[in-house]
């Protein structure tokens, strides 16, 4: 699935809930100095509430008109928005295992230390684990589909302007990483 190591200025890092899109995208946009938007942080209101879908659209589209980002997310409903103004897209296509076991450290760490999300939100074990909004199952059955669906979506004709960068573990994130060092160094 790899294209190419190219990295553009309009990146969206897509995987699973716990592959580490965030952290990865926070990673890349230090190394190459442009700004990272959250998806996440753009969606989630107080209380877990969802802002309505065309509010939503706004706030991405407005986050979006920088000439350079880094965006990390898979949200549906903006897809249309995020894609076709980025260049590169990094799929952090980790093993099931490997998901789940970096949901757990990361849902223990955010639980006890109660850390503070998107507009004062935190996670509680119970919603995380026992819940019918629990990320843990919202990882499990979404896993299949993404593995399925992106491949789909990386081929439309509409996204062959896309440098697909297919990560499938943590050793080859590190690489990619790396590389980005290398070649920002090279400017």
């Amino acid at each position: 699935m790899q294209k190419d190591k190219i990295i553009g200025q309009r990146i969206n890092v897509v995987g699973v809930s716990g592959s580490g899109k965030t952290t990865t995208a926070k990673h890349i946009a230090e190394r190459l100095q442009i700004p990272h938007f959250e998806l996440d942080a753009l969606h989630w209101g107080p209380n877990w509430s969802e802002p309505p879908i065309d509010k939503f659209r706004k706030i991405v589209s407005d986050s979006l008109m920088a000439s350079s980002w880094v965006v990390d997310g898979n949200y549906g409903k903006v897809r249309d928005i995020v894609w076709p103004q980025a260049d590169t897209i990094v799929w952090l296509d980790y093993s099931l295992s490997t998901i789940l076991w970096q949901l757990i450290k990361r849902t223990i760490r955010r639980v006890v230390s109660r850390k503070l999300l998107w507009s004062g939100n935190r996670e509680s074990l119970t919603t995380a684990l026992f819940s019918k909004d629990s990320i843990f199952l919202w990882a499990l059955t979404t896993y299949k589909r993404r593995k399925i669906e992106y491949p789909h979506r990386f081929a439309r004709k509409e996204n062959a302007h896309l440098h697909i960068v297919q990560l499938k573990n943590n050793r080859q994130t590190k690489r990619f990483m790396a590389q980005i060092n290398i070649i920002d160094n090279n400017k």
